[in-house]
């Protein structure tokens, strides 16, 4: 089982996100991503300089991925994602369908984000055959889900054609929109959001009346309110996926890998706290944590 590094989700400074990728690479991930996906006015790092930083980064051994972006809102916004795509060799995760037929026609191999709506074998082998390497699956989906198309993937003749990989640690992000909830939260128009962002590395938490944390709002995004952990499900993994993710939070996530790589038998369970959820994996509302 291999482990990877989603990329950054949120705007962090330029110190912070170089400092966050160099702990990465004496990290335990297999894969690092990196790139833009959210919102192109998070410009800390330009795109030839997330280009220049993934090919510093494979130069260590390590598969470096570029992301793409996940709602593209404007024609220099494609300009960008063409950036990514001819930046030479380096893979890219596609999270967006305009990224994919991009890839396609110029022959990049590229990885099915999970923003890509694929939800079974049929469109598995649709993407198969335009390049995809590896399917990370959509963050609501179930380990039922999973097995069930894996197995139609069988009947196919595709299953040992592509890898598998799945969120396995972070918020979830769960919609996209073309306005702005942190703009919004600081009464800023989106064309005048100043980059508010930034002054939120982790979101922004929306609690219910009831007090109950709902959701993270990160610009565009809504993620949910609780941190995904499929810590404790890795045993049951083995047979179906190739690749774990695990989303940043801070510069800790690197290390994180570690307790992960340790429970992959089973022999280190984690105690997951209440602000930590799994129940998507077992066919449960996603804030539910299931405990066996």
């Amino acid at each position: 089982m291999k482990y990877s590094l989603g990329p950054i989700l949120y705007f962090w400074s330029k110190n912070d996100i170089n400092a966050f990728y160099n702990a990465a690479l004496d990290s335990d991930a297999d894969i690092i991503y990196l790139g833009e996906t959210v919102c192109s006015k998070r410009r800390e790092l330009k795109p030839a300089e997330w280009v220049e930083l993934a090919k510093s980064l494979a130069n260590s051994g390590k598969q470096v991925v570029l992301s793409t972006m996940a709602l593209l809102e404007s024609s220099r916004e494609i300009d960008v994602m063409k950036t990514y795509i001819d930046n030479g060799g380096l893979q890219i995760e596609a999270n967006d369908m305009s990224a994919i037929q991009l890839a396609t026609d110029k022959g990049v191999p590229f990885v099915a984000g999970p923003a890509i709506n694929a939800y079974n074998a049929h469109t598995l082998k649709v993407l198969l055959n335009k390049g995809m390497t590896r399917w990370c699956m959509p963050v609501e989906l179930s380990r039922d889900w999973l097995k069930n198309t894996l197995q139609q993937c069988e009947e196919l003749g595709i299953r040992n054609q592509f890898e598998v990989e799945i969120f396995g640690y972070g918020y979830l992000p769960l919609a996209y929109s073309a306005r702005c909830f942190t703009a919004r939260a600081e009464n800023r128009p989106k064309d005048q959001c100043k980059k508010c962002c930034l002054n939120y590395p982790n979101g922004i938490l929306v609690e219910s009346r009831e007090g109950e944390e709902i959701f993270t709002l990160n610009g565009i995004q809504t993620q949910s309110g609780h941190c995904y952990n499929l810590i404790n499900e890795l045993p049951s993994m083995h047979d179906m996926i190739d690749v774990v993710r695990l989303s940043p939070l801070s510069i800790d996530t690197c290390s994180y890998i570690r307790d992960f790589k340790a429970n992959e038998t089973g022999s280190h369970p984690a105690l997951l706290s209440n602000k930590e959820c799994n129940g998507y994996w077992h066919q449960l509302s996603g804030m539910e944590t299931f405990t066996p």
